[in-house]
């Protein structure tokens, strides 16, 4: 299906009624919109939160966390808990 549409003053294009409909579209809806061989794809998008968003640290540690799983280089939670309590139990054994 195509339809012709025209470049409003601020860049913004009006998407057919009908193609709309096609794409289950709504007003307020995110897309989108990206360039291929010389064409612009608009397609329906999903709206990123930005909470779940992972700064570049966060993004590096998680990289770091998947290698070494692939590595297999992993422990329980059970087993990090009983580690934590026993490095907490040594700390306060010291500030006697």
């Amino acid at each position: 299906m195509a339809a012709m549409s025209r470049l409003g003053q601020r860049r913004q294009i009006v998407i057919p009624k009908e193609i709309c409909e096609r794409l289950g579209l709504r007003e307020g809806d995110s897309v989108d919109v990206r360039t291929e061989k010389g064409l612009a794809i608009v397609k329906p998008g999903k709206p990123v939160d930005p909470d779940d968003v992972l700064t570049p640290e966060e993004a590096e540690l998680v990289r770091k966390g998947e290698a070494q799983l692939r590595r297999g280089q992993c422990v329980t939670l059970e087993q990090l808990e009983h580690d934590l309590d026993r490095q907490a139990r040594k700390r306060s054994r010291k500030a006697v």
